[in-house]
């Protein structure tokens, strides 16, 4: 029943929240409430001078009091111009402002959020809701709320001149507004629902586009273009059907007010003029009920034209303030800063679990000792991403401690523990511009020198220089525009600059050619002198060095040691050994 009511009337409750947005900015939304209103009051009092012109001026011949009235009515014309002019500028600069603003706290809310959000909700729903619905707030207040008020106040203000000038007449014109209002709100309640469907289609293809052309190669190579166009045919033909089942409703609103405003106009007339024959009704009153009808209804179109860029607006708001209010846990900062770091990890008794009853990860325990290298090893979903990304306190762990130097990881800054840890995926992911910015990630205090000596440290330094702008070659979305190995020898630059403490590998070589793997390792090795490093490794031959291995089955350590010793049990290392080299 409740949800039934809020279908009817106006969310005052969101609309409040949507106009608090304004309250930094209360003088110039004061200023633009002030002008619209003006407007109102000004735009009704020109059909009543003009009444007042030809009933005293025009109909006695006194050509001097006309001079004057008119000028008198320009400059008011001119007058209402320039308000008219003020106030829609104010109400787009606050619009603009808003969105401005609104977009800086949902992105600031969006890097806010644990990765466990964004695995859960797919990336155009997230664009939409950054871009278009964000967008679709300002027209509450270019043409929303302070508009429909001033609309309102302009037909009451039309009502009190009517009726003050001729109550007899201002009933026989104005005896359709009962039919005038069921319409509006046959309306109102259709164009809600049609909207509310359009913000909908508009996210689902949103989504869907997103994912197909981010996915393109895999789309290409299964040969799924038949199938994927005819997909999104249908999700475009939804959006479609949305947006003309809404032309619909306007196509036959429009018509109707119109109408209803002409037989309005044929009542005036046909009683009016009766009328002014009879003496009743002076010229100067016909002539201002025209125009008066004129101003009545042409607010009443636009009332249903605001009203629905308030519904729009209003309906974009709720899911920006769903998307703020969320109560997706947060990325819970420490309070401790990590200044320095020996590198020493301790796993006690840790369990995780990305979804309660699935656990991922089964009271692990291990310990890196500064300068060790500790391999993960496993098949696929045995959870050895899972450690790393708990390392980097991406996800919480349900039970045990995870510890550095000692220390509970929990009790430091977000940032500051992220800093000491360079991580290099097999999936590198790189962002639209130079391959130095790729590499600083915009960290200005990171001198241009450092990053080309890591670079040739780590043989990358060559391929970069054959660029045809070297360090500053703009790369494409994803580094489209590169090879495989050379995305990951960038990678491999970017985590080596900021000389981390702890260095993490999850299958950092898998993309590369032997040749580049073996310039790579040479690289490692030195890098790895007075570091600790977590190596997630498919090819055993690159963790043979290493000073434990532990081999993860079903979020367990089945097996521990280091790779001579593993090698003597006939285990699952042993098996994976021997299948990789037979």
């Amino acid at each position: 029943m409740q949800a039934q009511k809020q279908s009817r009337f106006l969310n005052w409750s969101l609309l409040a929240k949507i106009f608090s947005l304004a309250l930094p900015y209360r003088g110039k939304f004061i200023s633009a409430v002030i002008l619209t209103l003006s407007m109102a009051v000004l735009g009704p009092l020109r059909p009543y001078l003009i009444q007042h012109t030809l009933d005293t001026y025009v109909a006695k011949g006194d050509s001097t009091g006309l001079l004057y009235f008119s000028l008198f009515l320009f400059f008011l014309l001119l007058l209402q111009s320039v308000i008219q002019w003020w106030s829609t500028l104010l109400a787009n600069f606050l619009g603009q402002q808003i969105i401005y603003d609104l977009r800086n706290k949902v992105y600031k809310h969006l890097l806010s959020l644990k990765l466990k959000y964004f695995d859960q909700t797919p990336v155009g729903t997230l664009v939409t809701r950054s871009i278009s619905d964000i967008e679709t707030i300002s027209e509450v207040f270019s043409e929303g709320m302070i508009n429909i008020v001033g609309d309102i106040l302009q037909i009451i203000v039309l009502l009190i001149l009517m009726f003050g000038t001729h109550a007899k007449l201002s009933l026989v014109c104005l005896s359709v507004l009962p039919l005038l209002f069921y319409s509006g709100y046959l309306f109102k309640e259709k164009i809600k629902g049609s909207f509310e469907e359009v913000r909908n289609q508009v996210s689902n293809l949103n989504t869907f586009v997103q994912e197909h052309v981010s996915g393109m190669q895999l789309v290409q190579l299964f040969n799924r273009e038949p199938t994927e166009l005819e997909a999104f045919k249908k999700i475009n033909a939804e959006h479609r059907d949305a947006n003309i089942k809404s032309v619909f409703y306007y196509s036959v609103f429009f018509p109707v007010v119109e109408v209803l405003s002409a037989i309005s106009i044929g009542l005036l007339v046909w009683y009016g003029a009766k009328g002014v024959l009879s003496e009743e009704i002076s010229l100067g009153v016909l002539v201002a009920f025209i125009l008066y009808l004129n101003l009545f209804f042409r607010p009443i179109r636009q009332l249903a034209d605001r009203f629905n860029n308030l519904q729009m607006g209003m309906i974009a708001g709720d899911r920006i303030f769903q998307l703020l209010e969320d109560n997706t846990p947060k990325e819970v900062d420490g309070a401790v800063e990590l200044k320095s770091t020996k590198g020493q990890i301790t796993f006690k008794n840790v369990s995780f679990a990305y979804q309660e009853s699935q656990a991922v990860l089964k009271h692990i325990n291990f310990s890196v000792q500064p300068g060790q290298t500790i391999a993960l090893v496993g098949k696929t979903g045995a959870g050895k991403s899972s450690i790393i990304n708990l390392l980097s306190r991406f996800y919480d762990i349900q039970s045990g401690e995870i510890l550095l130097d000692g220390n509970n990881i929990n009790q430091y800054t977000l940032a500051s523990l992220r800093s000491k840890i360079s991580v290099v995926m097999q999936d590198v992911f790189l962002f639209n511009g130079s391959i130095l910015e790729n590499i600083q990630l915009y960290n200005k205090t990171m001198s241009e020198d450092k990053i080309i000596a890591t670079a040739k440290l780590l043989g990358a330094h060559d391929f970069i220089m054959r660029m045809p702008n070297g360090y500053h070659q703009l790369i494409t979305e994803r580094g489209s525009n590169l090879s495989v190995g050379q995305r990951q020898l960038i990678s491999f630059v970017r985590a080596m600059v900021s000389d981390p403490a702890i260095l993490v590998l999850d299958e950092a070589t898998s993309s590369i050619d032997h040749e580049t793997e073996e310039i790579i390792q040479l690289a490692i090795e030195k890098m790895r002198a007075g570091r600790s490093s977590i190596v997630i490794a498919h090819r055993l031959s690159t963790i043979a060095n290493a000073n434990e291995i532990l081999v993860l089955n079903q979020g367990e350590i089945v097996e521990r040691g280091n790779h001579s010793s593993l090698l003597q049990n006939s285990g699952y290392y042993r098996t994976l050994y021997e299948k990789q080299f037979s």
